[in-house]
């Protein structure tokens, strides 16, 4: 038994000229589509996540509400479940896997929504981190379509500090010794746990470690918090995948592709959705620098800071509620335009 659809892609053209001859596309529906399929949400995963992860916020009351929306969660390429190189097949399998970017994964939604449910209009695309780089392609690649899109801790593309970041990331697990011919044989446990730490340092904030914030998690020590929270959120993934969305991430921008041919500010402009851009004060990874530039090119377009400590995962978790509130309004507020 399963709790998922699948959506078969058979040979599939990337944006790289590869063809992939049998993708696959993992998604799972919450609500009723409504007869004039009006009601449609699109929630694309983040880094690492998978829709089981991210549907407890898919609830009565929240703006995820399955008894007015039919919502619609979208596993990316590379994170374990549509395909990815832990699951790829011949020829294009281990090394050779194939290698895809967030238009692919946008494009690949759009298909998905067209072709099983006939849906042509989308109410709202939310989306946190990797999630929110997607609404922000799905704002870009079809704005006559998506009427809405939400950016949490997020970016059109990362920041040169950011790719910095990544780069760093991609480092300490390849340092690995089982790191061979571009591909991991078996689990790298010492990469993984040394990306674990750099993680950990990363995705909070210096002000949630001072003010021990963990304890609200009910951890007895810092080390205990890393060590369930971060060592087990990536050895739970295959290294070969965790690889695959880093390099999706490394190269996501909305102007990257032949429509807008790296014209970014041209990409930006061409949003027309109402656009609620919301990145946590204190995130490290997406600075809201960044993104008051991004909305200053944007035709209507708000943005609204999270005041949190908790860094990039302001809102991530259940346990962030005073987060997930303030969230919830704007989003609230968002779907009620």
């Amino acid at each position: 038994m399963t709790d998922h659809q699948v959506f078969n892609l058979p040979d599939l053209t990337l944006q790289s000229g590869v063809t992939c001859p049998d993708a696959s596309l993992v998604y799972k529906t919450y609500g009723e589509l409504a007869p004039d399929k009006s009601n449609v949400i699109v929630y694309p995963s983040a880094f690492g996540g998978r829709h089981m992860d991210m549907e407890w916020i898919v609830a009565e009351g929240r703006p995820m509400d399955p008894t007015k929306y039919f919502i619609v969660i979208m596993n990316m390429f590379g994170n374990g479940l549509s395909t990815s190189p832990s699951n790829a097949t011949a020829p294009l399998d281990r090394a050779q896997a194939p290698q895809f970017t967030i238009y692919d994964n946008v494009m690949a939604q759009q298909r998905l929504l067209r072709e099983v449910f006939g849906i042509e209009r989308i109410a709202l695309v939310f989306g946190r981190s990797m999630g929110a780089i997607q609404a922000f392609h799905w704002g870009a690649l079809f704005p006559e379509q998506v009427a809405r899109i939400c950016c949490i801790c997020g970016a059109a593309r990362p920041s040169p500090h950011n790719q910095l970041f990544l780069q760093g990331l991609w480092a300490t697990l390849t340092a690995d010794e089982n790191w061979k011919a571009g591909w991991f044989e078996d689990q790298p446990q010492r990469g993984l746990l040394a990306l674990a730490r750099v993680y950990a340092g990363w995705a909070m904030s210096q002000a949630f470690y001072r003010e021990e914030t963990w304890r609200d998690l009910d951890y007895a020590s810092m080390e205990e918090f890393v060590v369930a929270r971060w060592e087990g959120f990536l050895q739970r993934h295959d290294a070969n995948d965790i690889l695959a969305m880093f390099w999706s991430w490394q190269h996501a921008d909305i102007s990257a592709n032949e429509i807008y041919k790296g014209d970014f500010d041209g990409a930006l402009g061409a949003i027309q959705a109402k656009a609620l851009i919301m990145p946590s004060r204190s995130d490290l990874y997406f600075r809201v620098e960044d993104n008051r530039r991004e909305v200053a090119r944007m035709p209507n377009a708000e943005l609204r800071p999270i005041e949190s400590i908790w860094g990039h995962m302001a809102g991530s978790w259940p346990e962030g509620a005073e987060d997930g509130r303030f969230i919830d309004e704007a989003v609230h507020e968002l779907l009620a335009s």
